[in-house]
Parts: structure tokens; C-alpha cells; sequence
């Protein structure tokens, strides 16, 4: 019996004054119906009218806020029980979906991602972070207990890995089955609403990880959503020909349909505007960009170029302060160009040209073959004429998995532990809290952590706990980096002056700040070796005051005794300045200054 009720706009099953219009994209479907709760889960109760462009819609005053429901397509001989493509919660993957209006109560949250300048993002796996019970994955609740802890680090910024529901429990979320519905076990739309409002509380922004390059590929009822597909392939929502392949299912969107770049641009602003979500990272641009990933002479997908640039022109239109983030990693200004002028319009990127050359130079063995050069160049690469274009970082979840560990571990395998490999870790660490860019840690980087990411690992708190000093240095960066430590907004600025760099000795100094800014000097020495009465160059008239040093015992009982202080000034030239800087250097120290 098809309803006479008024219908409100929108997709999926909108619920307005104990009305519920339920609508649906299916071009290809001879008759609709919703079954469900509401109905005694009856296959011919409400049956759906066709409106026009495919889509399809009915209404009903009986369904009720949390009733579960399903769509019943008729294609043919084939009658489908198909999930809502934008059911905002399910049950489970392969269950029910679930009514839901996502009105929460955010208490008057007003809150404004920090500056893109003074950000630091945490890097964190939902079911893992915080993981208490080996038996259960961990939760938003389990973050939310967290939150004191990284508040007190420093942190400003939390990047979540995808939370859309996925198929079973345990998963890093790259496996996305229902877009617009938030993994159950982590704690459904409550539990991520309830995170977002804490976080906000302690001045914390939320960025979410979203996939838009695959689906799934499991658990997927977008797969042949209506009866339809060509060559055996996915139907309405995916690529019907070799474009569908990627490396994780052959589940690539159709970016050249209209109603699949709107399903993903409704997707981006449900972020934003149901959980106020302060911005997004879109995983593997690379592959909604190229057919292969951009290797070689790779074909453009000149649509999911377009796909992208609605995503970034809708969010800069409505919420110019919200950031978007490319996961690219092929090191091209296109992505984070300005629409404007051709580009695909991303706030910042990934950046490859930082983390693995930083990398390699870490996890060298050799002091004597530790390349200084690939860090000056990492170190003054910057995209789209802006340095806060780049997000860097030495860990992420793709960098300490899939057989590669963690920094300490890769130093020293089977000692992360070690003097050697806590020291030169933290050199890593401090260089990235130091370049230009945005950066970003990886969870449990600031402790040490030494296991290689896995899903079903939860972090060692008894290593924070035990290495606690370790936290400590990592925290006072931060507040310098963030500004929550006075005199050092050099390193919120876009200047950047290599002052001392020496292949030999492997010391390596630079300074943060411009005109009008107030400069930070990073002295670092990539070698083992303890250098006395070591000479760089200073302008006159600068005196340059201690506020970190990396290897300070204090920190840690496996550092250095040596009592490093403010440097010294002599006169005589030095680097093309007219004034030496005369300071002792312990090995492998990271050693921060400011006036």
C-alpha cells in the first residue's frame, strides 16, 4: 500500500515530526518496498514510488526512532534484502539497519579546529589506543578516558582510522562496508558523538580517516545494490570495467556518476555537520586519482579528480576553517594546489618527500653513512608554496606495519629499548615537532612504543608508565611547537634558515622564524660522537638560551651526563656569520633554543 504522507527531502530514512520518509537510489529496480519493525517486517506493507533519475521513495507515520528496516528491491526474478546505502547505524555489517536522526546534544559546542599553523595530530586506531580487555577491541569511551593523558601531552589534534562500520570487529577500517554507519563495536554514532564533544571540551580537535578509493570489499550491500551489473562487476555504485580494480577489492566507486560523487559528497558533510567533526584525510588519493595508483604511465581518472574537487569546494564554501588532508604520497602539488588554479584544492598532504628519506637516515646503521643531505632537503621541501601544505611524520599506521616496525625497533631490532635507539628515535621525533609542516605522531611514538601496529594489539601502557620521562620530553616540543610554551612562534611561521650543516662531524642546525617572529635555533647531531667547545655561527647581538635538550638525564637514566648550557659567543666567523657559537654537543642530541 503505497502512503499519501508528505514527504521531507533527503536520502535515506529521514525522520521529521513522527514522519518517516525513507528514499533510495535504485535505477534499475521494477517495484520497492521497506520492510522492517514498523511493520512486522512485512514484504509488501510499504512499497515505494518511483519519483524520477532512478530514485525511488515512501513514507510512513508508524516507523519510529532506533526501528530497524531494510529495502526490498524487486529486479526481475530477483527479489534483494538491501541494507540503506545511507543508514547512519546498523546493527552489525551484515545486519539490520537502524533509524536514526543523529540529534545529539552538544552542549553549545562552538569549538574551532586550532590554526593549521599550530597544530600537532595524534594518529590513533580506535580499537587498539586504549584496548583494556584482549578479549574486546577498544572503544570511543576507552579514548575518551584518554583524554587528560593527551591533553597533558600537548596534543591539539586527533586523527582517527576510519570508524564506518566494517565487516566484523577487529579491523584498521580500511575495509569500509556501510559509509554512512559507525562501527558497533567501537560504540556506534553515540560513542563517536559523545568523543567528539569531550575531546572539543579539552580543546582537542577530531579529524576523521574516510575511504572513498574502494569499498569493503566484504559485507558491501552497495555491491549489485539493485540487480544490475556488466561483466560480473559491482552494479549502480562501482566502476563496471577494469577501472573497478584496486589493490584491497574491485570495488572502486563510479566517480563518473552523478549520484555516486553525491552519495561521497553527502558522506564528507555528514562528518562534519552530524558529528562536527573539525576535518577529514581522505586514504590512498592516489587511487581515485589514477587507475593504478600513479605509477609509471598510469591513466588519469579525470573523474575522481572531479569527484574530489566537490568534496574540498563544498566544505571550503560552508566551513572554511574545517581541513582536508590527501593521503597521496606521490609528492605532486596538484593536490594541494588551490581550485582556483587548476589544483585539486586540499588543505595539506601527506608528505613522502619527509618521512622516508628522515626514515633512512634514522635507521642507518652507520654514522658514517647517515646522508645529512636528505634531511636538509626533507627539511626545506614544501608544496603549493606553503610549508603548512605538508603534513610529516616518521610514524603512521602504514609505516610501522605491513613488515615495517616501529623507528626504535627498526634502529635496533630486538632492543628498541637501548640508549642508541631511544636517543636517535627521539631525534626523529623532535625533527618533526621542529620542521615547517604540520606534524603528526603515530600512537605510542611519544613513549616509545616498539610492537609493529597490528588490529589486535592493544598499546603497552606499562611502557608509558615505565618510560614516562620519555613522554615528558616528547610533551615540553609539543608546547613549544603549539605555543603553549612562551617565545617560540618562529615555529608556527613559514621561515626556515639551514645555519650549520656539516657532512663530517653529521651536526646539523637550522633556525624557525622570520621577521617579526621570535626565532627557535634546532642543533642536532645525527652521530654518536660528543663534541666540546663545538662552533656554529650566531648573528650579533643574539643570545641563544637552552630549553631542550633531548639527552638530558633527567628524561631518561640511559642519557647523557653532560651539562649542556647556553651558548657561548666569540668573535671570529663562523658558517658566513661574523660571531661563533661555542657549545658541547652529547651524541645523537636533539638541542632546542630560543632568546
Amino acid at each position: 500500500m503505497k502512503s499519501t504522507i508528505q514527504k521531507s527531502p533527503g536520502m535515506g530514512a529521514v525522520l521529521v515530526d513522527g514522519v518517516t520518509t525513507f528514499r533510495v537510489w535504485a535505477p534499475n529496480a521494477d517495484k520497492l518496498f521497506v520492510t522492517g519493525d514498523f511493520n512486522d517486517w512485512s514484504d509488501t506493507a510499504l512499497e515505494m514510488e518511483f519519483e524520477e533519475n532512478g530514485y525511488w521513495a515512501a513514507t510512513t507515520d508508524k516507523a519510529k526512532e532506533r526501528d530497524e528496516y531494510k529495502f526490498l528491491i524487486h529486479n526481475g526474478d530477483q527479489k534483494l534484502y538491501r541494507n540503506d546505502p545511507y543508514a547512519f547505524e546498523l546493527t552489525n555489517s551484515n545486519g539490520n539497519s537502524i533509524i536514526r536522526t543523529l540529534d545529539f546534544d552538544w552542549e553549545d559546542d562552538e569549538f574551532i579546529i586550532p590554526s593549521w599553523n599550530s597544530l600537532v595530530i595524534y594518529e590513533l586506531h580506535v580499537g587498539t589506543f586504549n584496548r583494556k580487555n584482549p578479549d574486546a577491541v577498544g572503544t570511543f569511551e576507552d579514548v575518551i578516558e584518554k583524554l587528560p593523558y593527551l591533553k597533558g601531552l600537548g596534543i591539539n589534534c586527533l586523527e582517527l582510522l576510519p570508524v564506518a562500520e566494517f565487516a566484523g570487529g577487529i579491523s584498521w577500517g580500511y575495509n569500509p562496508a556501510h559509509p554512512f554507519a559507525i562501527e558497533q563495536d567501537y560504540g556506534g554514532p553515540d560513542g563517536l558523538a559523545k568523543l567528539v564533544k569531550e575531546a572539543h571540551k579539552v580543546g582537542i580537535a577530531i579529524i576523521m580517516d574516510v575511504v572513498y578509493n574502494h569499498f569493503g570489499p566484504s559485507d558491501v550491500d552497495l555491491w549489485q545494490f539493485d540487480g544490475w551489473s556488466a561483466n560480473d562487476k559491482g552494479g549502480i555504485y562501482f566502476y563496471n570495467d577494469h577501472r573497478s580494480e584496486t589493490p584491497w577489492g574491485d570495488t572502486r566507486p563510479d566517480y563518473g556518476r552523478e549520484e555516486v560523487r553525491q552519495y561521497l559528497r553527502d558522506n564528507a558533510l555528514m562528518w562534519i555537520e552530524k558529528y562536527h567533526c573539525d576535518g577529514l584525510r581522505l586514504d590512498a588519493t592516489s587511487y581515485i586519482r589514477y587507475e593504478g595508483g600513479g605509477l609509471g604511465d598510469d591513466v588519469v581518472i579525470e573523474e575522481g579528480n572531479q569527484m574530489m574537487r566537490e568534496i574540498n569546494q563544498q566544505l571550503q564554501d560552508k566551513y572554511p576553517h574545517i581541513i582536508t588532508i590527501a593521503e597521496d604520497l606521490k609528492g605532486q602539488e596538484i593536490v594541494t594546489n588551490l581550485l582556483a588554479d587548476g589544483g585539486i584544492g586540499y588543505g595539506s598532504q601527506w608528505d613522502m618527500n619527509f618521512v622516508h628519506p628522515v626514515r633512512k637516515v634514522l635507521t642507518d646503521i652507520n654514522d658514517d653513512t647517515r646522508d645529512l643531505q636528505a634531511v636538509v632537503d626533507a627539511l626545506e621541501y614544501t608544496y603549493s608554496g606553503d610549508v603548512f601544505k605538508r603534513i610529516i611524520y616518521t610514524e603512521s599506521h602504514d609505516e610501522v606495519a605491513n613488515g615495517k616496525a616501529r623507528v626504535p625497533e627498526e634502529i635496533q631490532p630486538g632492543d628498541a629499548e637501548s640508549g642508541f635507539a631511544k636517543k636517535r628515535a627521539l631525534l626523529g621525533i623532535v625533527l618533526t615537532l621542529t620542521a615547517p609542516g604540520i606534524p603528526m605522531l603515530f600512537q605510542g611514538q611519544e613513549f616509545i612504543e616498539d610492537e609493529y601496529f597490528q588490529d589486535t594489539e592493544g598499546l603497552d601502557w606499562e611502557k608509558q608508565e615505565r618510560l614516562k620521562g620519555i613522554s615528558r620530553l616528547v610533551g615540553d616540543v609539543i608546547k613549544l611547537r603549539t605555543g603553549s610554551y612562551e617565545g617560540t612562534d618562529g615555529l608556527r611561521g613559514q621561515n626556515l634558515t639551514i645555519v650549520h650543516f656539516n657532512l663530517e662531524t653529521k651536526i646539523l642546525a637550522y633556525i624557525r622564524g622570520g621577521e617579526g617572529e621570535q626565532p627557535v635555533l634546532v642543533i642536532l647531531n645525527f652521530s654518536n660522537t660528543e663534541y666540546g667547545d663545538y662552533g656554529i655561527g650566531i648573528d650579533d647581538g643574539i643570545n641563544w638560551k637552552l630549553r631542550i635538550n633531548s639527552v638530558w638525564k633527567g628524561y631518561d637514566n640511559d642519557f647523557s651526563d653532560t651539562d649542556v648550557e647556553n651558548i657561548r659567543k666569540e668573535e671570529g666567523e663562523t658558517d658566513n656569520r661574523d660571531w661563533t657559537g661555542k657549545l658541547d654537543i652529547p651524541g645523537y642530541a636533539a638541542l632546542i633554543y630560543s632568546l
